[in-house]
C-alpha cells in the first residue's frame, strides 16, 4: 500500500532557470511525510503518529524538471526498510502521472525526554508495516 498527496507548486517554488528548484523537492518529501503520518490521520479519525522522529538522511533524485507554477504534483510514500529505531521512506513525486523525481529519507524515532533514539512501538510498527510493498507491487 502506498500513502498519496497532493501538493500545490507555489510560484515561490520556481528557480531562476524556470523550474522547480532543488531544495524545494525536499519541502514537497517533508510535506507529504507529515501528512502520511499526521494529517491524514486525523483526517481519519486517527491519532496522529510517530511526532516524534527526526531526518537522519534524504536524498533526491531529479529525473524530469517540473516547469510550471500553480498546479498539484501527487507525492506517493510507502516504506522500505523498518529496523529497530529507525525506517527508510521511498517518495514519488509526479505531475499528470510522470514520475518527475524520487526520494528517500531515513526516519528515527526519539526519545523527547532524552533526545536520543527509541525502538520503534508495536503501533508504530503495525502501521509501517502496512506500507511496505508486497513483492507483486515491487517495481
Amino acid at each position: 500500500m502506498r500513502h498519496k498527496t497532493s501538493l500545490h507548486v507555489r510560484w515561490a517554488d520556481l528557480d531562476a532557470f524556470g523550474h522547480i528548484n532543488n531544495a524545494v523537492y525536499l519541502v514537497y518529501v517533508q510535506e507529504a511525510r507529515a501528512d502520511f503520518t499526521w494529517y491524514a490521520r486525523q483526517a481519519r479519525g486517527e491519532q496522529p503518529i510517530l511526532a516524534d522522529m527526526v531526518v537522519a538522511r534524504a536524498e533526491v533524485d531529479y529525473i524530469e524538471p517540473l516547469y510550471e507554477g500553480g498546479v498539484n504534483v501527487d507525492v506517493e510514500i510507502y516504506v522500505t526498510r523498518i529496523g529497530n529505531s529507525s525506517f527508510d521512506l521511498a517518495y514519488e513525486i509526479s505531475l499528470d502521472g510522470v514520475i518527475n523525481s524520487k526520494a528517500k529519507t531515513v526516519q528515527v524515532a526519539v526519545s523527547m525526554e532524552t533526545k536520543k533514539s527509541r525502538p520503534l512501538n508495536e503501533i508504530e510498527r503495525e502501521f509501517l508495516v502496512k506500507y511496505l510493498p508486497q513483492p507483486t507491487e515491487a517495481k
